[in-house]
Protein backbone atom coordinates (compact mmCIF):
# COMPACT_ATOMS: atom_id res chain seq x y z
CA UNK A 1 0.00 0.00 0.00
CA UNK A 2 2.93 2.32 0.72
CA UNK A 3 4.58 1.90 -2.60
CA UNK A 4 0.90 2.79 -4.37
CA UNK A 5 0.62 5.59 -2.41
CA UNK A 6 4.43 6.90 -3.00
CA UNK A 7 3.99 6.04 -6.62
CA UNK A 8 1.11 8.06 -6.89
CA UNK A 9 2.51 10.65 -5.22
CA UNK A 10 5.72 10.81 -7.80
CA UNK A 11 2.94 10.97 -10.89
CA UNK A 12 1.56 13.98 -9.27
CA UNK A 13 4.51 15.36 -8.19
CA UNK A 14 6.01 15.02 -11.76
CA UNK A 15 3.04 16.49 -13.76
CA UNK A 16 2.55 19.91 -10.98
CA UNK A 17 4.89 21.90 -9.51
CA UNK A 18 4.71 22.20 -5.50
CA UNK A 19 2.31 25.04 -5.92
CA UNK A 20 -0.39 23.69 -8.10
CA UNK A 21 -0.27 20.35 -5.53
CA UNK A 22 -1.26 22.60 -2.60
CA UNK A 23 -4.46 23.98 -4.43
CA UNK A 24 -5.62 21.17 -6.51
CA UNK A 25 -9.40 20.41 -5.21
CA UNK A 26 -9.91 23.92 -4.37
CA UNK A 27 -11.07 27.21 -5.86
CA UNK A 28 -8.88 30.12 -6.26
CA UNK A 29 -10.47 33.38 -5.11
CA UNK A 30 -8.80 37.00 -5.02
CA UNK A 31 -8.29 36.26 -1.22
CA UNK A 32 -6.62 32.87 -1.83
CA UNK A 33 -7.81 29.81 -1.98
CA UNK A 34 -11.13 28.15 -0.62
CA UNK A 35 -13.14 24.56 -0.13
CA UNK A 36 -15.06 24.36 -3.03
CA UNK A 37 -18.57 24.43 -0.67
CA UNK A 38 -17.68 27.50 0.64
CA UNK A 39 -18.46 29.06 -3.20
CA UNK A 40 -22.32 29.20 -2.31
CA UNK A 41 -24.52 30.62 -4.67
CA UNK A 42 -22.24 31.81 -7.80
CA UNK A 43 -22.89 34.22 -11.13
CA UNK A 44 -20.07 32.59 -13.16
CA UNK A 45 -19.95 34.92 -15.50
CA UNK A 46 -19.89 38.79 -15.04
CA UNK A 47 -17.88 42.01 -15.95
CA UNK A 48 -16.90 44.53 -12.78
CA UNK A 49 -15.32 46.88 -15.15
CA UNK A 50 -13.89 46.20 -19.20
CA UNK A 51 -11.82 49.14 -21.10
CA UNK A 52 -12.36 48.21 -24.83
CA UNK A 53 -10.03 50.68 -26.23
CA UNK A 54 -7.55 48.15 -27.35
CA UNK A 55 -4.32 46.24 -26.29
CA UNK A 56 -1.85 49.32 -27.18
CA UNK A 57 -3.92 51.79 -25.45
CA UNK A 58 -5.08 50.16 -22.02
CA UNK A 59 -3.50 51.40 -18.62
CA UNK A 60 -4.72 51.70 -15.22
CA UNK A 61 -3.89 55.76 -15.81
CA UNK A 62 -7.52 55.55 -17.83
CA UNK A 63 -9.11 54.96 -14.42
CA UNK A 64 -9.68 56.00 -10.82
CA UNK A 65 -9.76 52.86 -9.15
CA UNK A 66 -11.48 54.52 -5.67
CA UNK A 67 -14.39 55.35 -8.17
CA UNK A 68 -14.50 51.73 -9.50
CA UNK A 69 -15.38 50.77 -6.36
CA UNK A 70 -17.64 53.03 -5.66
CA UNK A 71 -19.48 52.81 -8.34
CA UNK A 72 -19.66 48.51 -8.28
CA UNK A 73 -19.78 48.35 -4.20
CA UNK A 74 -23.90 48.57 -3.97
CA UNK A 75 -24.02 46.34 -6.90
CA UNK A 76 -22.31 43.93 -5.11
CA UNK A 77 -24.01 44.36 -2.00
CA UNK A 78 -27.21 44.04 -3.62
CA UNK A 79 -26.40 40.46 -4.44
CA UNK A 80 -25.09 39.61 -1.60
CA UNK A 81 -27.83 40.50 0.18
CA UNK A 82 -29.85 38.47 -1.96
CA UNK A 83 -27.93 35.28 -1.30
CA UNK A 84 -25.29 35.58 -3.69
CA UNK A 85 -21.66 34.29 -2.64
CA UNK A 86 -19.31 34.13 -4.97
CA UNK A 87 -19.43 36.08 -8.38
CA UNK A 88 -16.82 35.08 -11.11
CA UNK A 89 -15.41 38.39 -12.89
CA UNK A 90 -14.46 37.13 -16.53
CA UNK A 91 -12.64 40.32 -17.68
CA UNK A 92 -9.23 39.62 -19.04
CA UNK A 93 -5.40 41.17 -18.85
CA UNK A 94 -5.52 43.88 -21.67
CA UNK A 95 -9.54 44.48 -21.61
CA UNK A 96 -9.36 46.01 -17.65
CA UNK A 97 -8.93 43.69 -15.44
CA UNK A 98 -7.66 45.00 -11.86
CA UNK A 99 -7.76 42.11 -9.55
CA UNK A 100 -6.36 44.71 -6.74
CA UNK A 101 -10.16 46.58 -7.43
CA UNK A 102 -11.85 42.77 -7.33
CA UNK A 103 -9.36 41.82 -4.14
CA UNK A 104 -10.66 45.37 -2.35
CA UNK A 105 -14.45 44.85 -3.42
CA UNK A 106 -14.18 41.04 -2.07
CA UNK A 107 -12.77 42.23 1.22
CA UNK A 108 -15.80 45.08 1.77
CA UNK A 109 -18.65 42.83 0.55
CA UNK A 110 -17.80 39.44 1.89
CA UNK A 111 -18.30 37.84 -1.61
CA UNK A 112 -16.07 35.19 -2.75
CA UNK A 113 -14.42 36.62 -6.25
CA UNK A 114 -12.81 35.59 -9.07
CA UNK A 115 -9.84 36.85 -11.46
CA UNK A 116 -8.38 35.03 -14.48
CA UNK A 117 -5.65 34.55 -16.64
CA UNK A 118 -5.75 34.52 -20.73
CA UNK A 119 -6.37 36.73 -23.90
CA UNK A 120 -9.67 38.06 -25.43
CA UNK A 121 -9.78 37.41 -28.79
CA UNK A 122 -13.26 38.71 -29.37
CA UNK A 123 -14.02 41.81 -30.74
CA UNK A 124 -11.67 41.91 -33.90
CA UNK A 125 -9.10 41.59 -31.80
CA UNK A 126 -8.15 44.72 -30.88
CA UNK A 127 -7.51 43.33 -27.03
CA UNK A 128 -5.06 40.89 -27.82
CA UNK A 129 -1.73 42.33 -27.49
CA UNK A 130 1.05 42.18 -30.07
CA UNK A 131 3.52 39.87 -28.28
CA UNK A 132 0.22 37.25 -28.88
CA UNK A 133 1.18 36.89 -32.61
CA UNK A 134 4.61 36.07 -31.96
CA UNK A 135 4.69 34.13 -29.28
CA UNK A 136 4.27 30.09 -29.68
CA UNK A 137 1.30 28.49 -28.56
CA UNK A 138 3.86 27.43 -25.52
CA UNK A 139 5.62 30.75 -24.74
CA UNK A 140 1.68 31.88 -24.46
CA UNK A 141 0.88 29.17 -22.41
CA UNK A 142 3.74 29.68 -20.14
CA UNK A 143 2.84 33.30 -19.68
CA UNK A 144 -0.24 32.88 -18.27
CA UNK A 145 1.04 29.46 -16.42
CA UNK A 146 3.43 31.81 -14.84
CA UNK A 147 0.35 34.27 -13.82
CA UNK A 148 -1.10 30.87 -11.51
CA UNK A 149 2.15 30.04 -10.52
CA UNK A 150 3.69 33.56 -9.05
CA UNK A 151 0.42 35.94 -9.04
CA UNK A 152 -0.51 38.57 -11.20
CA UNK A 153 2.20 41.20 -11.83
CA UNK A 154 3.28 42.32 -8.18
CA UNK A 155 -0.20 41.92 -6.67
CA UNK A 156 0.33 37.96 -5.52
CA UNK A 157 -3.20 37.08 -6.47
CA UNK A 158 -3.58 34.17 -8.18
CA UNK A 159 -6.18 34.04 -11.35
CA UNK A 160 -8.96 31.17 -10.58
CA UNK A 161 -9.58 30.22 -14.03
CA UNK A 162 -8.55 31.28 -17.95
CA UNK A 163 -10.65 33.46 -19.65
CA UNK A 164 -10.35 33.53 -23.41
CA UNK A 165 -12.43 34.82 -26.30
CA UNK A 166 -12.86 34.15 -30.24
CA UNK A 167 -14.72 35.57 -33.15
CA UNK A 168 -16.26 34.23 -35.87
CA UNK A 169 -16.06 30.14 -37.00
CA UNK A 170 -13.95 29.58 -38.75
CA UNK A 171 -11.57 30.78 -35.96
CA UNK A 172 -9.27 32.76 -37.09
CA UNK A 173 -4.82 31.94 -36.74
CA UNK A 174 -4.75 33.76 -33.35
CA UNK A 175 -8.03 32.30 -32.07
CA UNK A 176 -6.67 28.80 -32.92
CA UNK A 177 -3.78 30.11 -31.24
CA UNK A 178 -5.22 31.17 -27.92
CA UNK A 179 -7.86 27.92 -27.56
CA UNK A 180 -4.39 25.93 -28.18
CA UNK A 181 -2.69 28.27 -25.15
CA UNK A 182 -5.68 27.97 -23.05
CA UNK A 183 -5.86 24.11 -23.42
CA UNK A 184 -2.13 23.21 -22.68
CA UNK A 185 -2.53 26.05 -19.93
CA UNK A 186 -5.12 23.76 -18.25
CA UNK A 187 -2.36 20.97 -18.40
CA UNK A 188 0.09 22.85 -16.36
CA UNK A 189 -2.64 24.29 -13.67
CA UNK A 190 -6.28 22.43 -13.52
CA UNK A 191 -7.82 25.78 -14.23
CA UNK A 192 -11.05 25.62 -16.24
CA UNK A 193 -11.40 27.77 -19.42
CA UNK A 194 -13.87 29.84 -19.64
CA UNK A 195 -14.37 30.86 -23.61
CA UNK A 196 -16.11 33.73 -24.77
CA UNK A 197 -17.98 31.83 -27.69
CA UNK A 198 -21.05 32.48 -30.01
CA UNK A 199 -22.54 29.60 -31.50
CA UNK A 200 -22.71 26.34 -31.80
CA UNK A 201 -20.11 26.06 -34.81
CA UNK A 202 -17.32 28.19 -32.82
CA UNK A 203 -17.83 25.96 -29.87
CA UNK A 204 -17.72 22.17 -31.49
CA UNK A 205 -14.29 24.05 -33.57
CA UNK A 206 -12.92 24.86 -30.10
CA UNK A 207 -13.95 21.86 -28.09
CA UNK A 208 -11.96 19.99 -31.15
CA UNK A 209 -8.62 22.29 -30.58
CA UNK A 210 -9.03 21.50 -26.65
CA UNK A 211 -9.46 17.33 -26.94
CA UNK A 212 -6.51 17.51 -29.76
CA UNK A 213 -4.60 19.03 -26.56
CA UNK A 214 -5.06 16.05 -24.66
CA UNK A 215 -8.22 17.68 -22.25
CA UNK A 216 -11.13 16.85 -21.58
CA UNK A 217 -14.59 18.76 -22.53
CA UNK A 218 -15.17 19.15 -18.80
CA UNK A 219 -12.65 21.64 -18.89
CA UNK A 220 -14.36 23.92 -20.88
CA UNK A 221 -16.82 26.72 -20.78
CA UNK A 222 -19.36 28.03 -23.60
CA UNK A 223 -19.56 31.23 -22.23
CA UNK A 224 -22.64 32.88 -24.42
CA UNK A 225 -24.21 29.83 -25.08
CA UNK A 226 -27.92 31.50 -25.60
CA UNK A 227 -26.34 32.96 -28.45
CA UNK A 228 -27.26 29.33 -30.10
CA UNK A 229 -30.93 29.75 -31.26
CA UNK A 230 -31.10 25.51 -31.73
CA UNK A 231 -31.39 23.70 -28.38
CA UNK A 232 -30.30 20.69 -29.46
CA UNK A 233 -26.61 21.88 -29.92
CA UNK A 234 -26.52 23.07 -26.58
CA UNK A 235 -27.41 19.11 -25.75
CA UNK A 236 -24.52 17.86 -27.57
CA UNK A 237 -21.99 19.73 -26.13
CA UNK A 238 -23.37 18.98 -22.82
CA UNK A 239 -23.20 15.17 -23.81
CA UNK A 240 -20.05 15.88 -24.49
CA UNK A 241 -19.41 16.78 -21.04
CA UNK A 242 -18.46 20.42 -21.41
CA UNK A 243 -20.21 23.49 -19.35
CA UNK A 244 -22.98 25.13 -21.17
CA UNK A 245 -23.14 28.94 -19.42
CA UNK A 246 -26.35 30.56 -20.58
CA UNK A 247 -25.03 34.15 -19.22
CA UNK A 248 -26.96 36.89 -20.83
CA UNK A 249 -29.96 37.30 -18.31
CA UNK A 250 -32.00 40.66 -18.03
CA UNK A 251 -34.96 41.47 -17.62
CA UNK A 252 -36.16 41.30 -21.39
CA UNK A 253 -34.69 37.66 -21.76
CA UNK A 254 -36.53 35.91 -19.74
CA UNK A 255 -38.68 33.44 -21.87
CA UNK A 256 -35.60 33.48 -24.03
CA UNK A 257 -33.44 31.60 -21.49
CA UNK A 258 -36.10 29.24 -20.29
CA UNK A 259 -36.77 27.90 -23.15
CA UNK A 260 -33.49 26.19 -23.78
CA UNK A 261 -32.95 25.43 -19.91
CA UNK A 262 -36.84 23.09 -20.27
CA UNK A 263 -35.14 21.47 -23.11
CA UNK A 264 -31.85 20.91 -21.25
CA UNK A 265 -34.11 19.67 -18.03
CA UNK A 266 -36.18 17.41 -20.56
CA UNK A 267 -32.87 15.79 -21.15
CA UNK A 268 -31.79 15.30 -17.95
CA UNK A 269 -29.20 17.80 -18.71
CA UNK A 270 -28.91 20.56 -15.70
CA UNK A 271 -25.80 18.81 -14.74
CA UNK A 272 -23.92 20.82 -17.26
CA UNK A 273 -25.63 23.71 -17.24
CA UNK A 274 -24.52 27.68 -15.74
CA UNK A 275 -26.73 30.85 -14.88
CA UNK A 276 -25.53 34.22 -15.15
CA UNK A 277 -25.83 37.97 -16.45
CA UNK A 278 -22.95 39.01 -18.28
CA UNK A 279 -23.74 42.66 -16.18
CA UNK A 280 -22.06 45.06 -14.36
CA UNK A 281 -19.57 46.75 -16.91
CA UNK A 282 -17.77 50.58 -15.36
CA UNK A 283 -17.02 51.33 -18.71
CA UNK A 284 -13.59 53.26 -18.62
CA UNK A 285 -13.27 56.03 -20.65
CA UNK A 286 -16.89 56.74 -20.26
CA UNK A 287 -17.53 59.69 -17.82
CA UNK A 288 -18.07 57.94 -14.14
CA UNK A 289 -17.84 54.24 -15.77
CA UNK A 290 -21.32 54.99 -17.73
CA UNK A 291 -24.34 52.90 -16.93
CA UNK A 292 -23.45 49.78 -14.78
CA UNK A 293 -26.27 47.16 -14.97
CA UNK A 294 -27.18 45.12 -11.78
CA UNK A 295 -26.52 41.72 -11.19
CA UNK A 296 -29.95 40.65 -9.45
CA UNK A 297 -32.16 39.64 -12.30
CA UNK A 298 -31.59 35.67 -11.74
CA UNK A 299 -32.21 35.99 -7.66
CA UNK A 300 -35.79 38.49 -8.65
CA UNK A 301 -37.38 37.63 -11.31
CA UNK A 302 -35.48 34.12 -13.26
CA UNK A 303 -35.34 31.67 -10.18
CA UNK A 304 -38.93 32.35 -9.32
CA UNK A 305 -39.77 31.58 -13.01
CA UNK A 306 -37.93 28.67 -13.13
CA UNK A 307 -40.07 27.91 -10.05
CA UNK A 308 -43.40 28.58 -12.37
CA UNK A 309 -42.22 26.07 -14.87
CA UNK A 310 -41.13 23.01 -13.09
CA UNK A 311 -38.00 23.44 -11.61
CA UNK A 312 -37.15 22.17 -8.63
CA UNK A 313 -35.26 23.16 -5.61
CA UNK A 314 -32.52 20.69 -5.80
CA UNK A 315 -32.22 21.52 -9.81
CA UNK A 316 -31.87 25.27 -9.31
CA UNK A 317 -29.50 24.38 -6.30
CA UNK A 318 -27.63 22.13 -9.07
CA UNK A 319 -27.32 25.30 -11.49
CA UNK A 320 -26.37 28.03 -9.35
CA UNK A 321 -24.29 26.35 -6.98
CA UNK A 322 -23.07 22.86 -7.00
CA UNK A 323 -22.58 23.55 -10.79
CA UNK A 324 -20.51 26.28 -10.36
CA UNK A 325 -18.45 24.57 -7.87
CA UNK A 326 -17.61 21.32 -9.77
CA UNK A 327 -16.52 23.79 -13.35
CA UNK A 328 -14.20 26.37 -11.29
CA UNK A 329 -12.32 23.14 -9.42
CA UNK A 330 -8.89 23.14 -9.46
CA UNK A 331 -7.84 20.14 -11.14
CA UNK A 332 -6.32 18.62 -14.38
CA UNK A 333 -8.58 17.19 -17.19
CA UNK A 334 -6.91 15.67 -19.26
CA UNK A 335 -7.96 12.40 -21.53
CA UNK A 336 -7.10 8.66 -21.07
CA UNK A 337 -5.09 8.84 -23.33
CA UNK A 338 -2.67 11.78 -23.05
CA UNK A 339 -0.38 12.52 -20.25
CA UNK A 340 0.98 16.05 -19.40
Amino acid sequence: MRSLVLSLFIVIVSNLGWADILFQGKIMTVQGPIEPAQLGMTLPHEHIMVDFIGADQVSPDRYQADEVVAKALPFLQQIYDLGCRTLVECTPNYLGRDPVVFQRLSQMTGLHILTNTGYYGAAGDRCVPAHAYEDTVEQLAARWTDEWQHGIGETGIRPGFIKIGVDSHPLSAIDQKLVQAAARAHRETGLVIAAHTGDGKQAMEELALVQAEGVRPDAFIWVHAQSEADAAVLCQVARMGAWVSLDGLSPSSIERHLQPLLVLKKENLLHRVMLSHDAGWYHIGEPEGGTFRAFDTLFTTFIPELKKNGFTEEEIQMMTATNPQAAFLIQLRLLSSHTK
